[in-house]
């Protein structure tokens, strides 16, 4: 019998063991109800449960009712959101699919529309109220959106300890573990980046003050969770085009949080300034896959590469190379929620069936 493809072998992260480097990256859906997933989030997630993925990020999920992006997005600062998650870890659970919350605190772009009702600052004439952000520097993330108001000294501590809660109730609804978002222009993100980071105490200038509330909050999350849950990092690498924000600081960054305790960094890009989006920053199938090299080299970090990947080969390669220890994926899952099937047929995986719940191998098995 021929050998697994790089794309199929399994990867561990402290006690938890990836069937596969396949991820099923984060994907907002804008629709939870108050916080709270729903029958659409189960359907969601229903398609990829039954995959043969190797793991599945959730959506950006607000670690408190302010720190959410929209009034749509998904929340973990309840008991009863805590009930609402689990139906959909049971969902990945029962495939023997490991599955992560993205937690996260929108900052300076939270209290947001929903993208298709524009994805501007909430009007305060609208049924949905608009709720005060907050940031490092009381700078509007694009030009003619809210001002946030600049976080107080006192004040980071309890963003911090937010995180850790919100990393307790997911591992409380049925989570394996935890990612911490760092980018994208959400908070974290907002005090690495000089362009929105303006504040002259120790939580401004040099990278290493800048990097100080990401490491509070990944020591607090580690805290919070078992030795055996893994605590993930989603960065941008860069800014946007007219940020400040360098791969030289992320790297700085990445040698910080493996030794907070951090166990992988998923390294994607953008975000800062809000008006640069990700789809003006593409140059091509794994643009970003170098962040992800670069941090993985330099720091011995393991990796998560993102970013226009949607071939079987590309992806293989990524893991064969040692560029990346997993890649993720979520436009393509949209496309093609089977797509671990196609790439365990193109690269010559010695049983693709396998990979699948048995009801579907025994269809497949049949059918050839």
């Amino acid at each position: 019998m021929s050998e697994l493809p790089p794309l199929f072998t399994p990867f561990t992260l402290r006690g938890v063991t990836c069937p596969n480097r396949i991820t099923l990256a984060p994907m907002c859906q804008y629709l939870a109800d108050d916080g709270h997933p729903n029958d659409w989030h189960v359907a969601h997630h229903g398609r990829y449960a039954t995959s043969g993925l190797g793991c599945a990020i959730t959506e950006a999920t607000g670690i408190t009712a302010d720190g959410r992006i929209s009034p749509g997005c998904t929340g973990i600062y309840t008991d009863s959101q805590v009930e609402a998650w689990k139906p959909i870890t049971a969902l990945y659970r029962k495939q023997g699919i490991p599955i992560f919350m993205q937690i996260n605190h929108a900052g300076p772009k939270g209290s947001t529309m929903r993208p298709w009702d524009g994805g501007g600052p909430l009007d305060p004439a609208s049924d949905e109220k608009p709720w005060e952000t907050v940031a490092p520097s009381a700078i509007p993330a694009r030009e003619g959106w809210h001002t946030p108001r600049a976080l107080e000294l006192h004040e980071m501590a309890g963003i911090a300890e937010d995180f850790a809660t919100a990393a307790k109730r997911a591992l409380a609804a049925g989570f394996d573990g935890v990612q911490i978002h760092g980018a994208h222009g959400y908070l974290l993100h907002s005090f690495m980046s000089p362009w929105s980071n303006r504040r002259e105490d120790a939580y401004g200038g040099p990278v290493e003050n800048r990097m100080r509330l990401p490491l509070e909050v990944a020591r607090a999350v580690r805290a919070a969770v078992p030795d055996d849950v893994p605590v993930l990092y989603r960065a941008s690498c860069v800014d946007g085009e007219g940020g400040g924000l360098t791969l030289d600081d992320t790297v700085a960054l990445a040698r910080a949080l493996k030794e907070a305790g951090v166990d992988l960094m998923d390294a994607s890009g953008g975000g800062i300034p809000a008006g640069m989006r990700l789809a003006q920053m593409k140059t091509g199938p794994g643009f970003q896959v170098p962040y992800a090299d670069r941090i993985k080299s330099e720091t011995g970090l393991p990796t998560m590469a993102v970013g226009m990947i949607t071939e079987p080969e590309l992806a293989n390669g990524i893991i064969a190379e040692g560029k990346a220890d997993m890649v993720a994926m979520a436009r393509q899952f949209l496309r093609e929620p089977a797509w671990p099937y196609r790439a365990a047929q193109a690269l010559g995986h010695p049983n693709p069936p396998s990979i699948l719940p048995k009801l579907y191998a025994f269809y497949l098995r049949i059918a050839a």
